[in-house]
């Protein structure tokens, strides 16, 4: 598919990969619309020359509205955080892309791509793990309501007339990502953030603009039904990543402590944070996300996509330390 002057929805797109997509979706000749579930104040989208429409993607009548006369749909909306009410993350991640998924169907769209995730695998799981690889919801919410929206979407796979990608992000970061970037060094600058030493943990960073690339690989190459692991193909150590982050961002070095003594200090934490009615601002099961044991496969994409990433690791991190140095980060935390 030739993706000029094509139109694509992007769901989510007042969240950081979102608005990235849209920016570089209009770099590459494309009408964008986007579909957001709040009526901010913040109008980057709209500046960017974006159609906006706001409702939730759970609403069906909204979601057909967004898809008519789309060409390709985006749905990048979730719930992502380390933890809370299952039936919360299923209402977003499992109803509300069925609900966007229907509508794209019904509307003629031709291309659906679904931005899931590689904790599909759960937290125990071989190096260099396939797509193929059994899924494990390793009782996490995020895990289990990814897990369940791939499944209900690929049934809806019917080519040519609607194709559905699937496609799992690894650890997103870049300008405005809150939990790779922002939450890190907000906590690194008071001195609270810490690596466990007993499992050093393997983060499988892509930055924002490499997987917008696969995601329009995928698109142009038409690989309905498939399903592809994408991240920056390194093996890198969150140890090393945290480290680089912190003095990219002139933050003091991450802590050296146990997994069980930092899942304990972010348990009372959060105690703390309730007890004075303030939101929490990291969970204690985000040291889960942290000590993964190793990278995932991207060889599928690879052959298939001819992906290469084309930012590393030292570019990324340059690009996001400009971006830190003109950005209140504590407005992002609220």
């Amino acid at each position: 598919m030739n993706l000029q002057n094509k139109t694509i929805l992007i769901t989510g797109i007042d969240e950081f990969i979102g608005l990235r997509a849209a920016e570089l979706a209009i770099a590459q000749g494309m009408k964008v619309r986007g579909l957001r579930s709040s009526n901010t104040e913040d109008k980057k989208a709209q500046n960017l020359g974006v159609e906006v429409i706001v409702g939730s993607i759970n609403d069906l009548a909204i979601a057909q509205k967004a898809c008519q006369g789309v060409d390709i749909v985006l749905h990048t909306a979730q719930l992502a955080q380390e933890a809370g009410a299952l039936k919360d993350f299923r209402q977003v991640n499992v109803d509300g892309a069925i609900t966007i998924a229907k509508a794209a169907k019904t509307s003629g769209v031709k291309t659906f791509v679904h931005l899931s995730s590689v904790l599909v695998y759960g937290f125990n799981y071989p190096d260099k793990v396939t797509e193929s690889w059994p899924l494990s919801s390793a009782e996490n919410p995020y895990c289990q309501t990814k897990i369940e929206a791939e499944a209900a979407l690929l049934q809806l796979n019917h080519p040519p007339d609607f194709g559905v990608v699937i496609i799992r992000a690894g650890d997103v970061y870049g300008p405005g990502s809150i939990p790779w970037i922002v939450r890190p060094v907000h906590l690194m600058r008071q001195k609270l953030f810490a690596c466990a030493h007993d499992q050093p943990g393997v983060i499988n960073h892509v930055y924002v603009d490499n997987l917008i690339n696969a995601i329009f690989l995928a698109i142009e190459k038409e690989t309905h039904g498939e399903i592809f692991n994408i991240t920056d193909g390194e093996d890198t150590s969150c140890k090393d990543y945290f480290t680089r982050l912190a003095a990219m961002s002139g933050s003091p070095a991450p802590l050296s402590l146990g997994k069980d003594e930092i899942k304990l200090f972010l348990k009372l934490r959060v105690q703390g944070q309730k007890l004075f009615r303030k939101k929490a601002d990291i969970l204690p099961e985000s040291i889960d996300f942290m000590t993964r044991p190793y990278a995932y496969s991207i060889a599928k994409a690879k052959n298939l996509l001819s992906y290469t990433p084309k930012i590393n690791l030292d570019q990324g991190l340059q690009l996001t330390q400009e971006w830190l140095e003109k950005t209140d980060i504590q407005q992002l935390m609220k």
